[in-house]
């Protein structure tokens, strides 16, 4: 059997990654498109500039309080919630 690769291998978010994603474990692909439905699903994307997201509460809390975040940024701080 091949050794899972690291977009496959299941990963455990943080308690503010869990509170957007659920709890996992996640395969850093779903966490990735958990956070995008999170996204899409409570317009969190700035209407004028699609590639800006705007965080709400939960979404602060991953991107280490910050009230917004690049789509491009938004790898990085996914990063940070998996272990």
């Amino acid at each position: 059997m091949a050794k899972a690769n690291a977009l496959q291998k299941p990963l455990t978010p943080s308690a503010e990654l869990s509170a957007v994603i659920g709890p996992g474990p996640h395969t850093r692909a779903e966490a990735t498109a958990k956070l995008w439905r999170y996204i899409k699903d409570n317009g969190c994307q700035n209407p004028q500039n699609k590639r800006e997201i705007v965080a709400d509460t939960k979404l602060q809390s991953v991107f280490g309080g910050s009230a917004n975040a690049t789509m491009f940024e938004v790898p990085k701080h996914l990063n940070r919630h998996l272990t």
